[in-house]
């Protein structure tokens, strides 16, 4: 049997490991860290008696306590749900109108509402109502469905060409893929629709272009230009354009137009919920009364 080799400094035994003349130290565990470590092995297999702890071929292990963090989060929620009912309760007995006029359900609606349109609203329709490319600014006074809390509260709820059966639905004909107008007539009736706003630089064209308008146009979106609600098509007679305003945005849009979309709510949110995110657009500076 080999010597046991000591250090000459610490007079400690060593392991016999030795690297570039320094030499490991054969030192034993403190006992309180020992200790500590026997303790944590007795409380971990307390733990997994007392706790869920081990995956099974059908769930797990409940403990003896069946303590489940997603069991207290449902509760922890039931009592907020139940806190507030001095609240829900009266938005649910009350149509949107009737909360916008009421100045206590208001300001809750608008605090509620301001969060659910950032978490669900904001990443298409940004910050405040303020738009994003295709996406229409909610914070003006333009509304292809109406502004008011009502018509606002419709088209969440049940959303614009969504799955619903309820849904909002209107879409433009494609005037140039079904050869419905030459591509002359779409480019004297774009003229036409640019001098609504005093953008048209062809004079002429523009005047051949309001025939056809009265022929093929105003029938969705009025003799004026002024926009149909009932059937979500824009007016064109503001500077308000959601998929651009030069010539050839607005005759590609004639030609073959965009639909945008947009989910029903109705299902994905609670009514009280669809309420007061519909208060809050209301309230971003375009509802109409």
């Amino acid at each position: 049997m080999a010597e046991i080799e000591k250090d000459a400094v610490s007079g400690r035994e060593t392991t016999g490991h030795e690297w570039d003349g320094i030499k490991e130290l054969n030192t034993p565990l403190p006992r309180w860290w020992l200790y500590t470590f026997y303790v944590c092995i007795l409380w971990s297999v307390g733990y997994w008696i007392v706790y869920p702890a081990w995956p099974t071929l059908s769930g797990y292990t409940k403990g003896v306590i069946g303590y489940s963090s997603r069991g207290e989060l449902r509760k922890e929620l039931a009592a907020r749900d139940k806190s507030r009912t001095v609240w829900t309760d009266r938005f649910s007995a009350l149509s949107v109108g009737g909360i916008a006029k009421d100045s206590e359900l208001l300001n809750y609606a608008m605090a509620g509402g301001r969060v659910i349109f950032a978490e669900n609203c904001a990443p298409c329709h940004g910050a405040s109502g303020s738009g994003n490319a295709s996406y229409p600014v909610l914070a003006d006074d333009d509304w292809l469905w109406g502004g008011t809390v009502g018509d606002i509260y419709t088209t969440i709820n049940y959303g614009i060409r969504s799955t619903h059966d309820d849904t909002r639905l209107g879409e433009m004909p494609n005037f140039g893929d079904e050869d419905m107008l030459a591509k002359a007539q779409i480019s004297d009736v774009t003229e036409y629709v640019l001098s609504l706003s005093g953008n048209s630089s062809d004079r002429d064209a523009a005047m051949r272009g309001t025939e056809i308008f009265a022929e093929e146009c105003s029938s969705c979106h009025g003799e004026s230009a002024e926009g149909v609600q009932d059937m979500g098509a824009p007016r064109l007679s503001d500077g308000i354009w959601l998929y651009g305003n030069s010539k050839e945005k607005i005759m590609s849009q004639i030609s073959t137009p965009k639909h945008g979309s947009m989910p029903a709510w109705n299902g994905r949110l609670d009514d009280i919920s669809i309420k007061q995110v519909s208060i809050y657009v209301h309230s971003l500076g375009g509802g109409q009364q």
